[in-house]
């Protein structure tokens, strides 16, 4: 009995380290069936460099084509694909026609029925759409910045998705772990929740999708990857709201702004505060002022504008110039006196914020109080101008250790006094164009004031009648 029991385990041994070589020798033809096809099959994927450089990382080895239940890897990765829509993303941009089901059933569980070269064709083609998947959910698919050749091509960027995904392959979530590469920033996270609701609970239920709406929170999601928001403390300008929010951990503080008019519109931008200062403007000398502004302002009323000159009154309160004003002035000049400013708007009233760009933009204090009384406030020539700046500096002086300083702040800009002001650490700052959130009651829609919707939507549907929201 004891020889037959002994002889069975051999065989059984021998059967196994048959199987163990026979699935050996399957999976280095697959390698290299892989590495072959992704020398043939490079203009066929969007992003063929990071595919091959996964592969490579990986020694070629198979990420999908393995024994699996229904939970597995490659299924977790099928249903991200089938949800994307719930991204405000298209399937046709992730090879819908290559990558089925069917086929991945048949390569899965009926061996032998699809040849090696297709289960290679799949796999990698599968990869690629992944890959692609997490480079839009987390650049945006049409990031002018981080256009799919740039981010292909640069090996130093901080999110690679060819890397992450080698990391998280092996997590049993693989679908979370797919969506946490989207940006965190709450106003995004909100506009995807809504998202999901349209294009997930509300299509299995007896309820219309406006398609208008989905296609209005779409571009926004596409314009919040673009910002990439990555900071605790930050400062976050949303044009069309007319709204500076000061964000930090815990709290968060909001102050109404000023943009620029549609004919000279406020740039989407991403810097860093790294100085204030009170007093920008210089003032004028009166001989200046008496002999040469005036006498030109009386010839052209728009002098002042064109020069960078504001004029104030003797309690240095700005004064807004009409022709019957100006005349006035021109007659007893005695009660006035005027400033420069190298901005590009009238006056940087008594505090400006510097951050290093190419537009030459400044967010800046407005003497003039009364414009934002006005619920629409695209009025500058660019910059941004700031309700209540000197409470902002005294936040950043809090909040960065110097809170000391504030006093010197408040002096400085009650007397007119030039000081200087420089962050210990520089304060981010993101200027966006976002035309819709969402509150407790659904989606808010804000006025599309440079009219820059229509024309995304168009590219981002491939489509020539736009519908979103106006």
């Amino acid at each position: 009995m004891k020889q037959f029991i002994k002889a069975g385990l051999v065989l059984l041994a021998v059967i196994s380290a048959s199987q163990l070589v026979s699935a050996q020798t399957i999976n280095n033809n697959l390698k290299a069936e892989i590495q072959k096809q992704l020398d043939g099959n490079k203009e066929t994927l969007f992003y063929p460099q990071s595919v091959l450089r996964y592969y490579q990382q990986n020694q070629f080895h198979s990420a999908w084509i393995k024994p699996q239940n229904g939970m597995g890897p490659t299924w977790q990765a099928m249903l991200m694909l089938d949800c994307v829509m719930a991204f405000g993303l298209s399937h046709d941009d992730y090879h819908p026609k290559q990558v089925t089901y069917t086929l991945l059933h048949d390569i899965l569980n009926t061996p032998g029925r699809v040849s090696l070269k297709d289960q290679a064709v799949f796999e990698i083609t599968l990869t690629d759409a992944l890959i692609t998947l997490m480079n839009n959910l987390h650049y945006g698919k049409l990031n002018p910045d981080y256009p799919a050749a740039a981010i292909d091509n640069r090996q130093n960027l901080k999110f690679r998705a060819e890397v992450y995904l080698s990391e998280v392959l092996q997590q049993k979530d693989l679908m979370t772990a797919f969506a946490d590469v989207q940006p965190r920033i709450k106003l995004y996270v909100d506009l995807q929740r809504r998202m999901q609701l349209l294009k997930g609970k509300y299509q299995d239920d007896c309820y219309e999708v406006p398609e208008s709406e989905v296609r209005k929170i779409a571009i926004n999601m596409e314009r919040l990857r673009w910002a990439a928001v990555e900071e605790k403390n930050y400062v976050l300008i949303n044009i069309p709201t007319y709204t500076l929010t000061y964000q930090l951990a815990d709290t968060a503080y909001q102050f109404r702004i000023a943009v620029g008019k549609p004919e000279t519109p406020t740039p989407v931008l991403k810097s860093a505060i790294d100085y204030f200062v009170t007093a920008p403007d210089a003032k004028v000398e009166r001989s200046v002022f008496l002999n040469d502004l005036l006498p030109n302002s009386a010839r052209d009323i728009n002098y002042l504008r064109k020069n960078h000159y504001a004029i104030y009154d003797a309690d240095g309160h700005f004064v807004s110039i009409t022709a019957p004003l100006l005349a006035e002035i021109i007659k007893e000049p005695q009660g006035y006196f005027a400033r420069h400013s190298s901005g590009l708007d009238l006056a940087h009233g008594n505090l400006v914020f510097h951050f290093p760009n190419t537009y030459q933009v400044y967010l800046h204090d407005m003497p003039k109080k009364g414009v934002f009384d006005s619920a629409e406030r695209a009025m500058s020539s660019g910059c941004i101008w700031l309700e209540n700046a000197g409470k902002l500096g005294e936040l950043f002086l809090k909040n960065d250790g110097a809170g000391k300083d504030a006093d010197a702040l408040k002096k400085a800009m009650s007397a007119y006094k030039r000081k200087t002001f420089i962050a210990q650490h520089t304060i981010p700052i993101y200027i966006i164009y976002i035309t819709c959130s969402v509150d407790d009651y659904g989606l808010v829609t804000y006025k599309d004031i440079y009219n820059l919707d229509r024309g995304l939507e168009m590219a981002l549907y491939n489509v020539s009648e736009p519908l979103s929201l106006h």
